[in-house]
């Protein structure tokens, strides 16, 4: 699924949700990846129309966005950066739903991306796990 063609990144989302449609078996990334397509009915229609080209601004990508949960989980059932884990069960702990948790902490992942993107500097994880405590409600 990494990669850097937008065109083959893209194809693994409407080849996914074509299996689904068909009810084809799933490889475990693809059951992961699957459970977050679900939880964004607003992007089906772009699934369904299996436009590859289509342009959108990246706080509008669906493509970004649903990518963005799947790091986030990634990165809590691998507890990477250490820390991660804890800061997701202390967000739970505030009845936020897991879906709302993992917006929240998609929305301090961005951030550290564009720093990246800006500085050309990969941050440092202290810097996004504090982040993510401040964003603690």
């Amino acid at each position: 699924m990494y990669t850097n063609n937008r065109d083959t990144y893209r194809e693994t989302f409407f080849n996914l949700w074509e299996k689904h449609k068909k009810k084809l078996p799933l490889e475990p990334m693809e059951s992961q990846l699957l459970s977050v397509i679900l939880q964004h009915p607003e992007y089906h229609r772009f699934l369904e129309a299996s436009n590859q080209s289509e342009e959108f601004a990246l706080e509008e990508n669906p493509f970004f966005h649903m990518s963005l949960h799947l790091a986030i989980r990634e990165q809590i059932n691998t507890n990477r950066p250490e820390g991660i884990s804890l800061i997701h069960q202390q967000l739970l702990a505030k009845e936020i739903t897991p879906h709302e948790c993992e917006h929240i902490m998609m929305e301090c992942l961005t951030q550290m991306m564009w720093q990246l993107h800006q500085t050309g500097n990969m941050p440092a994880e202290d810097e996004y796990l504090s982040k993510l405590r401040e964003a603690i409600p």
